[in-house]
């Protein structure tokens, strides 16, 4: 089962954290090492490790890597946390990672890295037990015959375990219930086509993909029964930032009177940030539109693009939200 796969994780030496290149899928299964703060950002910022979570687990164990290496704390923070600037889990794990470390100083008893080490696999740990217990609440929603939609990835390949938003769709598999998962390819990067339909059929879930453009269709025939999506940051009104085109797909589902459900942890969750307006979406590279992951250039030379990588849905167009507490309906 990729459930059972780590794809993050220390060299024996510690020196160096060892990664699943996503940018590769699902042609290559190839690991890299990340030695500094530099690379771990790139790999960040290129989206070699992607999802909410695992950006989280990664930059916390990255920065422990980084102090390794005799790189300073304070350099290295800044360095990976602004790798990206959407997702909330990288600014929360690396000030967790701060916090420990401000106490670990304080105690002559200890060293530094040995005890930060175990705090960034006390993250990783956490954020498997916590997705474990979103799949169990949201699995309760799935029934047989059922057909679910998902949108880009939030699976394992995104977390530290089973995923967020495909957490009850692995439990429910796993207590025995028959249904169809449909996944959005999700332009530009193909998150859905590369990663989701990737790990569920290799989970030997029943999937097809469809473009994105599709979601209407199917939903007018009745073939979808519920949405899961996860979340890269929610504000305190429910407000909810997640891949782009996520937005698209709750209009469609309200429009239907489809259930929309959000799936996160509660680290996703930002008190902080009060409506989804004071979100900061990232906004990547033209090429991703006009030529990444194909052998020819889909797009004259010159035309202008633009690229946000989230969009904000509405609480009002949200169901309700599945966490390691439970499931929070509107």
């Amino acid at each position: 089962m990729m459930n059972d796969w780590d794809i993050c994780f220390f060299t024996d030496d510690g020196r160096a954290l060892r990664v699943l290149d996503q940018t590769l899928l699902p042609e290559q299964e190839r690991f890299i090492e990340l030695r500094s703060s530099e690379a771990v950002a790139e790999a960040i910022s290129r989206l070699r490790v992607r999802g909410a979570p695992l950006i989280g687990i990664a930059a916390a164990m990255g920065l422990c890597v980084a102090l390794t290496n005799g790189e300073d704390f304070d350099e290295a923070k800044r360095r990976i946390v602004s790798a990206r600037p959407t997702a909330v889990n990288l600014s929360w794990a690396l000030n967790r990672m701060e916090a420990a470390y401000s106490e670990i100083k304080k105690s002559s008893s200890h060293t530094p890295i040995e005890k930060l080490r175990e705090e960034a696999l006390l993250i990783k740990q956490e954020d498997a037990k916590t997705c474990y217990r979103i799949g169990q609440f949201g699995s309760q929603l799935i029934k047989d015959g059922m057909g679910i939609l998902t949108h880009c990835n939030a699976g394992h390949l995104a977390t530290g375990h089973y995923g967020t938003a495909l957490a009850p769709i692995y439990a429910a598999a796993e207590a025995g219930r028959r249904f169809r998962v449909y996944a959005d390819e999700t332009r530009p990067l193909l998150q859905g086509a590369r990663l989701t339909a990737y790990e569920l059929t290799r989970n030997n879930i029943d999937t097809t993909l469809i473009c994105d453009n599709m979601a209407a269709s199917l939903m007018a025939q009745h073939k979808i029964d519920m949405v899961f999506v996860g979340c890269d940051r929610v504000a305190a009104n429910g407000d909810t930032a997640n891949k782009i085109g996520t937005l698209a797909v709750a209009v469609l589902a309200k429009h239907f009177g489809i259930p929309f459900y959000v799936c996160g942890p509660l680290s996703s969750f930002d008190n902080q940030c009060k409506t989804g307006a004071d979100i900061v979406i990232e906004e990547r590279g033209g090429e991703e539109i006009t030529s990444l992951h194909y052998l020819k250039p889909m797009a004259p030379s010159g035309v202008h693009t633009f690229n946000p990588s989230f969009d904000v849905t509405p609480h009002e167009l949200i169901t309700g939200y599945i966490t390691e507490q439970g499931i929070n309906k509107n």
